[in-house]
């Protein structure tokens, strides 16, 4: 998902690379296994208010909860903060977030309730159950298992597709699982790891294809409902309370700014789960207990638990993440992303839409399970004050996340302003296009993701895509036939580069696209976008 990042290791080394509020809730029991009081917390509550203050005022964060489970209780609930910049509301342990790629947990979980039921095997073939289904390459389509579509490692590049669905787009489930046949691969199948959501999007309608009932009603009667997890929802347009939601943020030349809700619905497998961390205890002290609803349901298997739970593709282990963490493995299962830190077992995700991120950990030899939401896009502070917590519960030796986090984000935007400004600099001093305005005009068609138009107005040329309101701006000269586009949505942060492409007789045949900062979220696949003009 969009800043969903897939997972800590990810989140990590991005940042790297780059108060109090309402009172802590009483403890919570919730039913698990292990149901013995917990021992005395290896942090503080006083500590854990200090980080996240810090953590909020370094990063401009609005709003931010926190909870820590452990032994089957929920230790920690807290919330700070505001739910909106400028509004009176509080965050609290029953305000409700968008948890963003966290939902790709949940519905591998639902799919291993059909595998415990004798309807889905993990090793059946996708197109055994959805016929529709294509990759580019007929041997992949072929051999593609449901294993496969939740291990991130078919072959697509990075975030390939996500164009189809961010921003907003309305475009059909079938349209993108269409789409999908015409994304080019960049390394051979099961070589290696490559984030994607719409491969989730496939496996969530796995559930209808077999069930009959949609992804949504189905994660809400046998994940929800048995979880006691009344708050959630499966979609924001699903929520039926909205007095207690916080509010996404980014920040609009230098300042925080509420923005509204992306709808994202078509993807709603790989993304839109609406949460508290009230109810997300809930499902972390499920997960720790092997799968244990609190009514005593088994909602999953230990054996499905575990499986999920099991390095299926390796990923690159950051040098940085094993500096923090002393980690030496890093994979990804089935919705999970797995390492060790400071010796013991990690299993996490992070995940986030625009304006909006979340981070989940556990560990399991300590049935531990700590959160960390926010509403802001910055991944930075929910990286800070989880490190801090699971540092103190692993026993590590003490260091500032909040400092560090600063230090490093400052290093990336720096890195990142440097090519920007760069890329101003020629902008500024470019000559005319190579073309009369009027040759670049016309209505310009990518397989996958459709039609682009590009229009002159006066003596601008303004680039608007098909199938969304929010991808459209002007285009700057910026070297002969090369232009950058300024969308007008500015929230996005993704302006990039256009070269048009000529024929032989000198008319314009086509245009490709790249991000023009290495910060813009790998949701902007324009790099995998091949335009041909049709008029």
């Amino acid at each position: 998902m969009k800043r969903t990042q897939a997972d800590f290791s990810t989140a990590l080394a991005i940042l790297l690379t780059f108060i109090a509020g309402a009172p802590p809730a009483v403890a919570q029991d919730i039913p698990s296994r292990t149901a013995d009081a917990a021992p005395a917390a290896p942090i503080a509550p006083e500590k854990i208010d200090d980080t996240v203050a810090r953590a909020m005022k370094a990063f401009n964060v609005p709003g931010m909860a926190v909870a820590i489970v452990k032994d089957g209780k929920q230790l920690f609930a807290k919330g700070y903060g505001v739910r909106q910049a400028g509004a009176a509301g509080r965050v609290d342990a029953e305000t409700i977030f968008q948890i963003g790629s966290n939902t790709k947990a949940v519905t591998t979980a639902a799919l291993a309730i059909l595998v415990d039921e004798g309807k889905l095997r993990w090793d059946d073939k996708v197109i055994d159950h959805l016929p529709q289904f294509r990759m580019y390459d007929p041997y992949v389509t072929r051999e593609f298992t449901v294993r496969d579509l939740l291990t991130h490692r078919s072959g697509l590049g990075k975030g390939a597709g996500d164009l189809m669905f961010f921003p907003a787009t309305d475009m059909s489930r079938d349209e993108v699982i269409h789409g999908l046949r015409y994304l080019k691969p960049v390394s051979s199948f099961r070589e290696k790891f490559d984030y994607d959501n719409l491969l989730y999007l496939v496996a969530g309608q796995l559930i209808p294809a077999v069930t009959g009932q949609s992804w949504e009603d189905f994660v809400t009667k046998r994940v929800f409902a048995p979880l006691q997890m009344t708050g959630c929802s499966a979609r924001y347009d699903l929520i039926t309370d909205r007095s207690n939601v916080a509010s996404p943020h980014v920040v609009i030349d230098g300042q925080v700014q509420p923005i509204p809700v992306v709808d994202m619905r078509v993807i709603g497998p790989a993304g839109t789960i609406n949460c508290s961390i009230a109810d997300m205890s809930k499902w972390l002290a499920a997960q720790l207990a092997g799968g244990l609803a609190p009514s005593g349901q088994q909602l999953f298997s230990a054996k499905r638990g575990e499986e999920m739970w099991d390095v299926v593709t390796p990923t690159p282990l950051s040098p940085i993440l094993a500096g923090m963490y002393n980690t030496h493995f890093s994979g990804y299962g089935l919705g999970w992303a797995l390492s060790d830190a400071h010796g013991f077992r990690r299993i996490h995700h992070t995940g986030g839409v625009l304006g909006t991120v979340t981070w989940v950990s556990m560990i399991p030899e300590l049935n531990l399970g700590v959160l960390v939401f926010t509403n802001q896009q910055n991944e930075a502070a929910m990286e800070a004050v989880g490190g801090q917590i699971l540092d103190a519960y692993l026993g590590a030796k003490p260091k500032d996340w909040v400092a560090i986090a600063q230090a490093m984000m400052a290093q990336r935007a720096a890195s990142a302003a440097k090519v920007e400004a760069a890329a101003a600099t020629v902008a500024a001093k470019a000559a005319p296009p190579s073309l009369p305005l009027d040759a670049y005009a016309g209505t310009y068609h990518d397989a996958w993701r459709g039609d682009a138009t590009v229009r002159r107005t006066g003596s601008q040329l303004v680039l608007k895509f098909s199938r969304t309101a929010s991808l459209e701006g002007s285009l700057t000269p910026y070297n002969g036939n090369i232009f950058i586009v300024r969308w007008n949505d500015r929230s996005l942060e993704a302006d990039a580069f256009v070269r048009f492409e000529q024929g032989f007789d000198g008319k314009v045949t086509g245009m490709t696209m790249r991000a023009v900062s290495p910060a813009t979220d790998f949701s902007f696949d324009f790099q995998d976008l091949d335009f041909k003009k049709k008029d």
